[in-house]
């Protein structure tokens, strides 16, 4: 009994030190309540996505993603560029269940669909979108800004054609890829999210694809052009530290019936047991000695407005 206390005690200390361990260790750890968003979020997974179910779950560096983003704590940098969006919708080519989300994919031979500017050095080619998202609307998001999660989170994948030959290569090297998430909440009807719905029952199982042509996915983008920057990773194995991280700032609204529908989805192929596909997230990692920089000013802080400090004449007598 002794030795299995200084267990407890020892797996507690590591889980506040270390918040990617509590997520894959909560049987070990005594239950309690908990308002952190590393404990209120994560423990509510009863099982490993099949992803990550024979792998090595420590991250492999300093850099690794997702991250909780505090918005205090974010500094404002002038020198961050607008973030410039061109995509063609003729390039859209197929949408497919891979067994840990559904992904639409775009052919990227040439510049036709690109993003440029925001933190960018380079354009870089759109290869493919994807959802990650919860069981219940409580969680879902990959990341979390000031601890509050989302339902669900968009990834824009693209990667810089300009330094390298292939996405395969630019996967594996910094500065090779650039993500734009997109945080969903639940509100009205998103009406052209509604095509990307209407074909999820045909890619139920695993490893089906079906074609799914012209398809923009600017549509999916929030209006607000402020977002968050932070050099990260892959949040899928394996977990490559290649990743210029573009969080949008302002989450978009999609009704809920739209993101149960993502939840119809199975992690299995035909004919095996059915395991429904939620909670596809990775828990959050530690920002080490990372800046998270902002393209917009501080006027709010943790959603509270900051006063103006008084001028002379408003403190003579």
């Amino acid at each position: 009994m002794t030795v299995m206390s200084h267990l407890r005690v020892i797996l507690q200390v590591s889980s506040r030190t270390l918040p990617w361990q509590r997520c894959w260790v909560p049987r070990l750890v005594p239950r309690r309540s908990c308002s952190l968003y590393t404990c209120t979020y994560r423990t509510r997974n009863r099982g490993l996505p099949p992803l990550w179910e024979n792998l090595d779950l420590v991250p492999a560096g300093d850099r690794q993603s997702p991250i909780n983003i505090r918005w205090r704590d974010s500094v404002y940098d002038p020198g961050l560029k607008p973030l410039t969006i061109s995509y063609d919708p003729a390039t859209c080519l197929h949408i497919w269940n891979n067994g840990y989300s559904f992904l639409v994919e775009f052919e990227d031979s040439t510049d036709k669909s690109v993003i440029e500017g925001g933190p960018l050095e380079h354009n870089y080619r759109l290869k493919q979108f994807h959802f990650h998202w919860g069981a219940i609307d409580a969680w879902g998001s990959e990341h979390t800004v000031d601890s509050k999660c989302y339902p669900a989170e968009l990834h824009l994948v693209h990667w810089n054609a300009v330094k390298f030959e292939s996405f395969e290569d630019a996967a594996l090297e910094e500065n090779g890829l650039a993500v734009i998430g997109v945080f969903l909440k639940l509100g009205k009807h998103h009406k052209e999210l509604q095509k990307l719905v209407d074909t999820l029952p045909s890619i139920k199982h695993k490893d089906t694809l079906v074609k799914f042509g012209s398809f923009d996915p600017s549509c999916l983008m929030p209006t607000c052009p402020d977002y968050w920057t932070y050099s990260g990773s892959l949040t899928t194995p394996p977990l490559s530290e290649s990743v210029t991280w573009i969080i949008k700032k302002q989450p978009v609204e999609v009704d809920r019936d739209q993101l149960e529908q993502f939840r119809t989805l199975l992690f299995t192929s035909e004919g095996e047991k059915e395991k429904r596909m939620v909670d596809n997230f990775r828990p959050l990692q530690p920002l080490m000695n990372r800046t998270v920089r902002s393209s917009f000013r501080h006027d709010y802080v943790l959603n509270i407005q900051v006063r103006p400090k008084p001028t002379a004449s408003e403190v003579t007598p």
